[in-house]
């Protein structure tokens, strides 16, 4: 009986330990939400491409909640300028977020 009680909460253990080190973190869904803003925000291009263009944005978001660029870093001095203005001080909708936290996005530009 005694070892039977002790499989049973060993057994317990294993699968709350599983339950807990699959919870989803929160911490993520703002970056993605982010993340997604920005890709509508940037889909308005009248910008022309030859081949597909790539920028690392680094922003932060003020008390406003609007995106203040703080760098893009890219070859393409046409799309740091495109990136900057289409993002600089842009409204987006975040529940949770921290003012003064830095962001990094990547962005892809395609024909």
């Amino acid at each position: 009986m005694r070892k039977l009680s002790l499989v049973f909460v060993s057994t317990l253990l294993l699968l709350s330990g599983s339950v807990l080190a699959n919870d989803k973190k929160k911490s993520d869904e703002p970056a993605k939400k982010l993340s997604t803003q920005i890709a509508t925000l940037l889909s308005n291009s009248s910008l022309i491409v030859e081949d597909d263009l790539t920028a690392n944005v680094l922003f932060t978001l003020n008390e406003d909640r609007e995106i203040v660029v703080l760098s893009v870093t890219t070859n393409s001095e046409i799309v740091e300028q495109f990136v900057k203005s289409k993002l600089n001080y842009q409204k987006v909708s975040l529940e949770d977020y921290r003012e003064g936290r830095t962001y990094t996005v990547p962005v892809r530009i395609t024909e």
